[in-house]
């Protein structure tokens, strides 16, 4: 079992960058991949960001390649989301997600534990 809790979340201009941050407790944190994901009212969850348990590799969703950077650090059972460049459209709760293993997917599916999610509300 795996709990997480998100924090950093807020209220930013457009343009403007937000660092979301995931906080694992309970089982060992390096055996589990962690991706992000968001939902915007009346919207389906999406993927955002994957990184797999050692933090070799990731993955991101296309409209936020070059702008959003995740990184995993075992050591402090954390996962951090760093946002840059947010804008309107990125207005939703974001939420932290982990599943055993390392592969990364980005279905919502694959994975087992999720956080209570955060708001990040992007201003135009």
């Amino acid at each position: 079992q795996v709990q997480l809790v998100e924090s950093g979340g807020g209220l930013v201009q457009a343009g403007g960058s937000l660092r979301l941050s995931c906080a694992a407790s309970g089982r060992t944190f390096s055996s589990y991949a962690t991706g992000w994901f968001r939902q915007a009212p009346g919207k389906e969850r999406e993927f955002v960001a994957a990184i797999t348990r050692y933090g070799g590799s990731t993955a991101y969703a296309d409209s936020v390649k070059g702008r959003f950077t995740i990184s995993k650090d075992n050591a402090s059972n954390t996962v951090n989301l760093h946002m840059t460049r947010l804008n309107p459209e990125e207005t939703a709760v974001y939420y932290c997600a982990a599943r055993y293993g390392s592969t990364l997917y980005s279905g919502p599916e694959k994975y087992q534990y999720w956080g209570q999610g955060t708001q990040v509300t992007v201003s135009s």
